[in-house]
């Protein structure tokens, strides 16, 4: 199933995209694309529904997060060896990791705001993975099981703050706006090989990035288990998994940064495209 959220900010009803193309009103079998309706009874509660009596929403409507009320946003550095190498850094031992606050979720296709004082701000295609079940010290062979589907994430960076402000990531990871998520939640059984998934993005229509999952140093399962040693992963907590080579710091000899009026037009194969234009902050 493909499911996404529909609406205004604030106001997005659950939805299913229907065999037929159309949006269908999943309000009357769960309140939201969150917690409890995304863990394997409600998936299966969803499942099981009469799409063809469900309403149908509005196909020019806005398309929100594509999870709602997420709890966690972790993510994960340096895990495509090729984009390791474009950033001169070496292959990390264990996955690293890094939060990135929920307060920058935005959906799909909504602006990007640039922060009042940003200098380098940069793009970053990700496989998401939302989480459906509890999982606690699980195994890696276990991992999937815990899984309610996947989704493209655009992992916005601010360089400058990133790495050149002190300290940790988050900060040069969590602006406001620099969490586009969707535009689908599309459970596992249309994904059955999360490590064979081809991923691009473009800026203004030049293609930067244009990587596949099958690069990931750690895969999907690994990460899973491995951030369930650390802290119980809950129903729609999100991860980011890592980006592809072609991000606009890795580009040689003169890094490329976002600016204001341009159009980024990403995506990852069978689980939908975003496309976001970039705004100069405003006061």
């Amino acid at each position: 199933m493909k499911l996404l959220r529909v609406g205004a900010p604030g106001a997005e009803k659950p939805a299913l995209l229907a065999e037929d193309g159309s949006y269908r009103d999943l309000s009357s079998i769960v309140p939201d694309l969150a917690g409890a309706a995304l863990t394997p009874e409600g998936i299966a509660k969803i499942r099981a529904a009469d799409w063809k009596s469900l309403p149908s929403l509005d196909k020019k409507s806005r398309i929100g997060p594509c999870v709602g009320q997420v709890g966690k946003f972790m993510c994960i550095g340096l895990n495509y060896a090729d984009h390791a190498a474009e950033t001169g850094a070496a292959i990390p031992k264990e996955p690293i990791l890094f939060m990135k606050a929920t307060s920058a979720i935005i959906g799909p296709n909504d602006d990007v705001i640039l922060p009042k004082t940003t200098l380098k701000p940069d793009w970053e295609v990700e496989l998401g993975v939302v989480i459906g079940k509890k999982a606690t010290n699980i195994s890696e062979k276990d991992a999937l099981s815990h899984i309610a589907g996947y989704c493209v994430i655009n992992d916005l960076s601010e360089r400058h703050y990133q790495q050149e402000r002190g300290g940790q990531w988050t900060k040069g990871k969590s602006c406001d706006t620099f969490g586009p998520i969707g535009p689908w939640l599309v459970t596992p059984d249309e994904v059955p090989d999360p490590q064979n998934l081809p991923m691009w993005l473009e800026v203004d229509g030049h293609r930067y990035q244009n990587g596949n999952t099958k690069t990931m140093i750690f895969g999907v399962a690994h990460i899973v288990a491995y951030l369930s040693e650390f802290m119980s992963l809950l129903p729609g907590d999100v991860i980011s998994t890592g980006t592809p080579p072609g991000v606009g710091m890795g580009i040689k000899p003169n890094p490329v940064w976002l600016k204001p009026n341009q159009t980024m037009h990403l995506g990852i194969q069978g689980l939908g495209e975003q496309t976001q234009r970039t705004k100069a902050y405003a006061a």
